[in-house]
């Protein structure tokens, strides 16, 4: 009886009902297809046609090699499905009315990002590299370059949720949150008690979480929860029982912002995993970054945008972007709140674990979408690789690589610089484990090394190169995170910060066991043969 009211509270689960939802279309679109394909040799062959001329055009599109492919083949093979699903998926009106909106909201913005022309020409007497990075990600899409920032680095997911609930207890004004997870559990209610607090006191606070959630870790309409304890809230993008591609594009981002003046981001979500107060896949690495300072503004206007876009709006009131950025720092620059950034920062020093918040240096705090014609996210990492002169280390939890990445890799390997890469010993998803296995050896053939962590599984998202350069965020090595998802980072040059990534990528990899050719030669050969033949919809992983 247990067994049947388990498997009955499954079948009218709402996760269950959205794939049976989701399923039932799929086949009315295939039998839909299925049948105009016998109905008539001639329509058939005006299909084949338009496959060719579809292929053409896909050859032609200003795209990825590896997704042109990922279309080429079915449109080839099942020219009739494959070309009207092609059509279908490039005519959505629901990811053409979100770019629409991001655009418009990022031209409200752009005067409030202006880039301070003597941080630029400081930076450019420094190194003229850095200057040309800094000029990209402001050109790209205004992200401007900061300097005399504050930062601390978080080796492990317990360290920042302390430091989390410190610097939430000290908010004055307002709290923002965008995370991609959020799991009922220890780590989500003791956050959650906090929040309800600060409202109670004033003190405004949104909460915005990927849709996904809805799915499996919460309720569906937990956000009307949260707004009845006084928490605003939004779900991005909600999954719902409609064929649209704009849901296979989610929010990836963790970001906490508070006051204005301090935000926290990197790889950790809202969920007992990413604290090791649970056992998933062994031990749980990840890392984050707190940064203190001005850099927070161009945090806070990435918040701002995704959450009226969430909000189904195409601008951000002015009023707004005074509130919560101009008069943050202006505020301070006229001395009324340097009493009280000044309070804070002893608080840090007083309540973080280790002490270590380095000044100094420049910051660049840069998102990433998937509408945009830049691939921001795949252009840090490769400017960081190009430029490499002694050692680039990463830390990835996911190695779905295109064409360009490894070129980039095998580039830096094969100029003498350290190439590293700290991968899960233990994966979370055993299908995109398979399909890294299928990089190891070419990569190792030019000098990239690899290495699995033996405890567990690394979720981290690290680059850090020559102890002078890195950056920390939510962008991982896959076409999910450098092409479909919504992402964010900080580009960090110059700051001591960097010294305690690497000498953590240091004590990570004692703890690693090295992969070689010999380990690969004897993986198994079916495994291997899986990891293969998914690659032909590594664009979709």
């Amino acid at each position: 009886m247990r067994r049947l009211r388990l498997m009955l509270r499954i079948a009218f689960s709402r996760t269950a009902i959205i794939v049976v939802a989701l399923l039932l279309q799929l086949f009315v679109f295939f039998a839909s297809f299925y049948w105009l394909k016998d109905y008539s040799t001639v329509v058939y062959a005006a299909f084949v046609l338009l496959g060719a001329v579809t292929v053409v055009h896909i050859l032609n599109e200003e795209n990825n090699a590896s997704f042109k492919i990922a279309w080429i083949i079915p449109v080839l093979v099942i020219p009739v499905f494959g070309t009207v699903l092609y059509i279908y998926i490039n005519l959505q009106p629901g990811t053409k009315r979100i770019h629409k909106k991001l655009t418009k909201i990022e031209d409200e913005i752009r005067p409030y990002l202006a880039q301070n022309e003597e941080t630029v020409q400081e930076l450019q007497e420094q190194s003229a590299g850095e200057k040309g990075i800094a000029d990209y990600l402001y050109h790209a899409d205004n992200y401007p370059v900061y300097a005399g920032c504050k930062m601390k680095y978080y080796p492990i997911g317990e360290a920042k949720f302390a430091d989390m609930i410190e610097q939430l207890k000290h908010a004055e004004h307002f709290i923002f949150m965008e995370y991609f997870i959020v799991a009922k559990s220890y780590m989500w209610n003791t956050i959650l008690e906090i929040l309800k607090e600060k409202a109670a006191q004033g003190v405004e606070v949104r909460m915005m979480y990927d849709g996904m959630c809805s799915l499996a870790l919460l309720p569906y309409g937990y956000y009307k929860d949260l707004e009845k304890m006084g928490i605003q809230s939004i779900p991005f993008s909600q999954i719902r029982p409609v064929l649209s591609t704009y849901q296979n594009n989610r929010d990836h981002r963790k970001i906490l912002i508070i006051d204005g003046k301090t935000v926290f981001t990197g790889g950790i979500n809202l969920a007992d995993e990413y604290i090791n107060r649970i056992d998933r896949f062994g031990h749980w690495k990840d890392t984050a970054v707190m940064i203190q300072g001005e850099a927070v503004k161009s945090f806070t206007l990435l918040f701002l945008k995704m959450w009226h876009v969430a909000k189904g709006k195409d601008s951000i009131p002015e009023e707004e972007i005074q509130k919560y950025t101009v008069s943050v720092w202006e505020n301070a620059q006229a001395g009324d709140m340097c009493t009280d950034m000044e309070s804070m920062r002893n608080t840090d020093m007083q309540n973080t674990q280790d002490k270590k918040l380095h000044a100094g240096g420049y910051v660049i705090p840069y998102g990433d979408d998937p509408y945009g014609d830049e691939r921001i996210g795949k252009q840090v990492y490769i400017d960081i690789l190009n430029r490499a002169r002694k050692y680039v280390h990463i830390m990835t939890p996911y190695l779905i690589l295109d064409d360009e990445m490894i070129t980039a890799l095998r580039y830096c390997a094969k100029r003498g610089v350290e190439t590293v890469i700290i991968m899960p010993h233990i994966p979370d998803k055993i299908y995109a484990y398979l399909l890294a296995r299928t990089y190891y050896k070419q990569l190792l053939k030019y000098g990239v090394k690899i290495y699995e962590y033996t405890p567990g599984f690394v979720h981290a998202k690290v680059f850090v190169s020559d102890d002078i350069r890195g950056c920390v965020g939510t962008i991982n090595l896959d076409f999910r995170s450098l092409y479909l998802h919504f992402e964010c980072g900080a580009y960090m040059y110059s700051n001591d910060v960097l010294h305690d990534v690497e000498q953590d990528f240091k004590e990570t990899l004692k703890q690693c066991q090295e992969i070689t050719k010999e380990s690969c030669d004897k993986y198994p050969k079916g495994k291997m043969l899986v990891g293969k033949m998914l690659r032909l919809i590594a664009p979709l992983m």
